[in-house]
């Protein structure tokens, strides 16, 4: 189990319907609706990358704040980027982490998620929501970083078995950014994407 299904099962048909619930509450509805929803469509079994991507636009985007990933996973430079690099950069850095995981999707069987107790007071803003995925083997941890943004919770972090999405990538990408600037990691997130699209095809 991956990053990708880390994020997948935080998906939910609809932040409306979700915006009043606490944000472990939300996590746990939305996570069994994916969950259930991966396998259900034997197209998404078969590993079909296309239906993935439709699946994380309809379901995980409404309820994360990807802006605030990119933009924290990109750090100092995210200022120094235009608006159509910012456009750019998130695009593609959305499209890296779907291709990159779309497998784990492929191999929901019989997981279920398992709240930990929350810990957080009634007026916070940001929290941290911790879970476990439980199937065969052992327990897969997946801690997520939520934001309340008006009645909504969105997510913009996420842990799995002790590495942060954000921190993760921050590194890579101060490297790329050091040899190339921002042009120079956009460059290389497409050609990723690009060399990914072709091996899946």
């Amino acid at each position: 189990m991956t990053w990708f299904s880390a994020l997948a099962v935080v998906a939910g048909a609809s932040g409306t319907a979700f915006a009043q619930q606490a944000p472990d509450a939300l996590v746990k509805q939305v996570s069994n609706e994916v969950l259930e929803a991966a396998r259900a469509d034997k197209s998404i079994q078969a590993g079909d990358v296309n239906k993935v991507m439709q699946l994380v636009e309809q379901k995980v985007m409404p309820h994360v704040n990807f802006q605030r990933m990119t933009s924290s996973a990109v750090g100092r430079y995210w200022r120094q980027a235009s608006p159509e690099q910012q456009k750019r950069l998130q695009d593609e850095f959305k499209t890296l982490l779907v291709r990159t995981y779309s497998g784990a999707l492929a191999q929901v069987r019989e997981q279920t998620v398992q709240l930990k107790p929350l810990r957080a007071a009634a007026g916070d803003t940001e929290v941290l929501v911790r879970t476990e995925i439980r199937g065969k083997g052992d327990p897969i941890q997946l801690d997520y970083r939520l934001e309340k943004a008006g009645d909504a919770w969105k997510i913009y972090d996420v842990n799995v078995m002790g590495i942060w999405l954000v921190e993760n990538y921050r590194n890579t990408f101060a490297q790329e950014i050091s040899a190339g600037g921002i042009d120079g990691l956009i460059a290389k997130l497409a050609e990723r994407n690009k060399a990914s699209a072709s091996a899946k095809s």
